[in-house]
């Protein structure tokens, strides 16, 4: 598949957690100024944090139903349940209390929710009416469902499941012993893949709550949606027997609603996501690319909202949006249950379309029109929008977004009023008793002419007259940005005395496609001048300590991180996170197999050298800066053998190094792994900071046997 579709580290966007305690509030008056509090936030204040996430609204725009997610009590877990806000405004009423309800979809008329729930550990579909009241279960599926999708008419509903069609499965008491035929066969955040149970499409009658398998066979298939008349379910599919080293391409297929007339809508050379049917009928619009010939690929390449019209015609309606569909804004604020694909709404006419865009660190809501792909826009400010959901005729559309000083909240679009209805404020009363920094903007030339731009973070109440110690953070993807989210850990460090300077270097989204693939086959290179520029430029502000540096990074952050100190004395610590350090272990154990030619020419055991070239490990004996190696032990994208490998090699040298491996988590340990782990993350990325910029000893990282790099 194409690394646009699958950066390193995650495709983030907004997800979603469960407050507190309390129901959540509505928006009132403005709240205070963040920074106006009385005490630095900490890292304990995860625990209290709240998350909206997948906020859809009702057919006729009259309310909201969203997920609310929350620490659960043990601080292991997440709580998510369903609340429904007026649009009007008003206090958001509890729908659910199921404490894992997700995916809230409406009925056709309004009355009803349709939500997936867990049942001894497995989702399946539940109903539940609009006004409240108990909720019943429509599926009992032994491996569950997921993606439920509404009919027309309301009388059933339409979604994906891996239980076997045929009602098969392993016997009871069978081998535990996995015979692997694929590349392929495991994924990060859900451990191993089983290729005899692919998700098919099936439906469940809500009359009878009959539940039929619609597909059968050995292929994946997603997304499904019913079209106009109810006649036919829409479904993609990659079709073919062994696509895991070509480029990603699925095709729009749909059958009878009783699983009969199958046929492929739209075939092309290339992916299909969020497919969304014109109100005419007329035309399928979606989120894709048309994959290029082999030698003319590119590591990073903007998705492109196509319309495939009746007769056959494709046209690209964001051939002059050089941006990014979605949000590509890397932040430790979203909510890991709920996260959605790309949103697509067509207004009622079916003469435009409504989606998310990234432009220079942001993401708003745009317009884009059908017949010339004339593009607006529709929300564009210093919030991070993740996700909304449009009414039919697309009058009315709710906005969840964020900022660098506010985790998200639900705001109301209205065509044809200017501005937005803030609908929630779940964080407001422990936000208006902390200190919240506000970033500063920061451009700058690059070592080239390149203009590059980040943000500062002040640190809480520098001493005055006196420098300041200074983290360089860097995102991951490669391909994703910093902007204008909420960061808990660029907050808490600049609580703790350090600035925090935070930029997108080339090979960052939302800045055009030229800008993007600059580092194909560079990954690492320019980059890494880019971040040195920018420290260069924070330095001469005067506020910042050139002899008290950090670095820090996660996944694609953390292999520059890794590779800087191979090659740069500059910092007198660095702490890895999730990262990689030898390319060719990488390629041969990831969750993934698409590597050439998108960031390499050829595979390792064609072109070791290549590989070695580029791996941080290879720079080992020129490293001299402190090293904290951060890990996830379940991290199956970036995994755990990558951190043991610079940490053997630092250790072979008598070097500084100590090793905080994280039991039982993924890749995105930083923002949806256990809430008292990314508490004790953050306090370790401190206390090394703590030890090396600011002298305090710590004895958790001493070796009793004397070589101060034992792992605590």
């Amino acid at each position: 598949m194409s690394m646009k579709a699958l950066p390193l580290i995650l495709l983030l966007a907004g997800l979603a957690r469960n407050g507190a305690s309390g129901a959540p509030r509505a928006a009132g008056a403005p709240a205070a100024p963040a920074a106006a509090g009385s005490r630095a936030i900490a890292a304990e204040d995860l625990y209290r944090f709240r998350w909206i996430a997948d906020p859809r609204i009702a057919p006729d725009g009259s309310r909201v139903v969203f997920v609310l997610e929350s620490v659960s009590a043990d601080r292991k877990a997440y709580d998510t349940d369903l609340y429904v806000v007026p649009a009007a405004g008003g206090e958001p009423r509890r729908l659910t209390s199921g404490h894992g309800d997700s995916a809230p979809r409406w009925s056709p008329d309004g009355g009803s929710i349709a939500f997936l729930r867990p049942v001894a550990g497995v989702p399946q579909i539940h109903l539940v009416r609009a006004e409240g009241g108990e909720a019943r279960a429509l599926t009992s599926l032994p491996r569950g469902a997921a993606s439920p999708a509404w009919s027309p008419d309301g009388g059933a509903l339409a979604f994906t499941s891996t239980t076997r069609p045929d009602g098969g499965g392993p016997a009871p008491g069978d081998s535990d012993v996995r015979v692997v035929t694929r590349p392929e066969f495991r994924a990060d955040g859900q451990g191993y893949l089983d290729p005899g149970e692919p998700a098919h499409v099936w439906s469940v009658s809500l009359e009878d709550g009959a539940c039929r398998p619609l597909t059968r066979g050995p292929f994946e298939e997603a997304e499904p949606f019913f079209s106009r008349d109810g006649a036919r379910i829409y479904f993609t599919s990659d079709r073919r027997p062994a696509p895991w080293y070509e480029p990603e391409d699925e095709d729009l297929f749909s059958i009878q609603r009783d699983g009969g007339g199958w046929r492929k809508e739209v075939d092309i050379d290339g992916p299909i996501h969020s497919p969304a049917l014109s109100p005419d009928g007329r035309a399928v619009a979606f989120v894709g690319w048309i994959n290029p010939p082999t030698e003319r690929v590119r590591s990073y390449d903007q998705p492109d909202l196509l319309v495939w019209e009746g007769g056959g015609e494709l046209r690209n309606l964001t051939l002059e949006f050089d941006g990014d569909l979605g949000n590509a804004i890397q932040s430790d604020q979203f909510a890991p249950r709920a996260q959605a694909p790309i949103p697509v709404a067509w207004t009622g006419d079916s003469r435009g379309l409504l989606t998310i865009g990234g432009l220079g660190g942001r993401s708003g809501l745009i317009r884009l029109e059908r017949a010339t792909g004339k593009q607006s826009l529709v929300e564009w400010s210093d919030r991070t929008v993740s996700a909304f959901s449009a009414t039919p005729d697309g009058r009315r559309a709710v906005l969840l977004a964020g900022s660098a000083t506010e985790i998200g909240d639900l705001y109301l679009y209205e065509a044809g009023r200017k501005g937005l209805g803030r609908l929630t404020e779940v964080n407001r009363d422990l936000f208006r008793g902390l200190r919240i920094a506000a970033p500063r903007p920061l451009a700058y030339k690059s070592f080239d002419g390149e203009r590059i731009e980040g943000w500062l973070l002040r640190p809480d109440l520098p001493g005055e007259g006196t420098r300041s110690p200074l983290v360089l953070e860097i995102h991951g993807g490669p391909h994703l940005a910093y902007g204008h989210a909420f960061s808990h850990e660029f907050q808490w460090l600049a609580a703790q005395g350090y600035g925090v300077l935070y930029v997108n270097p080339r090979g960052s989204a939302t800045y055009g496609q030229r800008f993007g693939n600059l580092i194909q086959y560079r990954f690492p290179g320019d980059d890494f001048k880019d971040l040195m520029a920018g420290v260069d430029a924070a330095l001469a502000l005067g506020w910042a300590d050139p002899a008290r540096l950090g670095i820090t990074g996660i996944s694609g952050g953390g292999l520059l991180t890794n590779w800087a100190i191979g090659h740069t004395d500059r910092f007198a610590a660095a702490v890895a996170q999730n990262s990689i350090a030898d390319w060719i272990s990488f390629y041969y154990t990831a969750d993934f197999a698409m590597f050439t030619p998108f960031w390499f020419r050829n595979p390792p055991f064609l072109d070791p050298q290549g590989y070695l070239d580029r791996s941080p490990v290879s720079f080992a004996a020129s490293i001299r800066t402190p090293l904290m190696i951060l890990h996830s032990e379940d991290d199956l994208r970036t995994p755990i053998g990558q951190g043991e490998a610079i940490f053997r090699a630092l250790l072979a040298q008598r070097k500084k190094a100590v090793m905080v491996r994280f039991p039982g988590e993924s890749h995105l340990l930083f923002a949806a792994g256990q809430p008292v782990h990314r508490v004790e993350r953050l306090r370790h990325i401190r206390n090394w900071f703590d030890i090396h910029l600011n002298g305090r000893p710590n004895p958790l990282y001493d070796d009793p046997r004397g070589n101060e790099t034992v792992t605590p």
